[in-house]
């Protein structure tokens, strides 16, 4: 049985990935690599997270690079706190 994830869990995958790669931030490529989403599936999420300010999009020589903020930090820490407490009754977000 194939198991597709569930937009909170890529949400939690992009935010992981972004807070993973530190102050110098992560490219729009390797954000594809690992979180493993076609490019316009990740222009989709890139454009809800931005807006929501969860991350920053900062813009140089033509190349967009992704930095986590505060709210983004505090959204995956409770992300992965709730997600423990639904898998510790057996569910799966």
């Amino acid at each position: 049985m194939v198991s597709y994830r569930t937009s909170m869990q890529i949400v939690g995958d992009l935010l992981m990935a972004t807070e993973q790669s530190g102050q110098q931030g992560i490219k729009t490529t390797a954000l594809i690599s690992k979180a493993n989403l076609s490019h316009s599936r990740l222009s989709k999420f890139l454009e809800n997270l931005t807006g929501s300010g969860l991350i920053n999009k900062i813009e140089y020589d033509g190349k967009n690079t992704f930095v986590i903020t505060p709210k983004g930090r505090q959204y995956l820490e409770t992300y992965q706190k709730f997600s423990d407490v639904a898998q510790s009754f057996g569910l799966e977000l």
